[in-house]
């Protein structure tokens, strides 16, 4: 009877991943029905941690964590865990042979969250890799369904898109990063005083990842193309709103892109996608 714990699992990961993002949700919903449980499943676990060192305040967080840690191994090498979003995300990982390098390097960006509150550039380009590429790469190894040529031609595109991700995520937080959590992820930025050209100096490197990425995303199989591609313009759409602003306002307020105008980027992609547009 386990395929009825199976069903709770994968229905725990769909809610959380419903209620922390409508735009990733948005993004699973135009992928083929086939990946929505796996796509599920890694968003959840990785939602999972990181509201750990985001959130659980007033609890020992490097004890949850390292909790965390030990039984995310522990659900991998036996095939099932108590914990619902863990036992959705192992499935995945021994269906798709996700690499444990992947998890151990997004795991260790949690840990780096709980340790520094700022960055230099070495320390920055490590906690991309762990907390944003590397789980483009996960994506990656679902939408490749086990295909290692493919995967190895698209695995440089989809890091850049994972990267783009967070780091437009980055300037959207960065007052709720500074002011709750203490936290400035960009080098060299001093919050008091983030200027014109160091918030051009990031769009600049923003605009370059996502370069490479379109390359990559025109290139994924038809089943997920239009589904990742929807979170690309939703993201870039986010992007190009947070360029028009002055800095002062990135300090001030978080960004949002209404529903309204999420609903209209879905149209607008979804007609290049039937036209072969992308």
């Amino acid at each position: 009877m386990k395929h009825l714990f199976d069903h709770i699992s994968i229905a725990s990961s769909i809610l959380v991943t419903k209620t922390y993002s409508t735009s990733f949700s948005l993004g699973i919903r135009c992928l083929n029905k086939k990946y929505h449980h796996a796509i599920y499943s890694i968003y959840g676990f990785v939602r999972l941690a990181d509201e750990i060192v985001d959130s659980f305040h007033g609890f020992d967080k490097i004890d949850l964590l390292d909790e965390f840690k030990h039984t995310t191994y522990k659900s991998i090498e036996q095939g099932i865990s108590l914990n619902p979003i863990l036992n959705s995300f192992q499935r995945i990982v021994n269906e798709y042979h996700i690499d444990e390098e992947l998890i151990t390097c997004f795991l260790s960006s949690m840990e780096i969250d709980l340790q520094e509150t700022s960055h230099c550039d070495k320390s920055y380009d490590a906690y991309i890799l762990g907390s944003a590429e590397v789980v483009g790469l996960m994506c990656l190894r679902v939408f490749t369904e086990n295909n290692e040529q493919l995967y190895q031609e698209l695995k440089p595109g989809a890091m850049k898109l994972g990267a783009a991700f967070q780091k437009v995520n980055f300037l959207r937080d960065m007052k709720n990063d500074y002011e709750v959590l203490g936290r400035v992820y960009f080098p060299k930025v001093n919050f008091s005083v983030f200027t014109e050209e160091e918030k051009k100096e990031i769009e600049r490197d923003i605009e370059s990842d996502f370069k490479v990425a379109l390359v990559a995303i025109k290139a994924l199989p038809r089943t997920s193309r239009f589904g990742v591609y929807v979170a690309y313009i939703y993201y870039k759409s986010l992007f190009n709103k947070i360029k028009s602003m002055p800095s002062s306002h990135i300090l001030s307020e978080r960004i949002r892109i209404p529903n309204f105008k999420k609903m209209s980027l879905l149209a607008g992609s979804y007609v290049k996608h039937s036209f072969r547009m992308i």
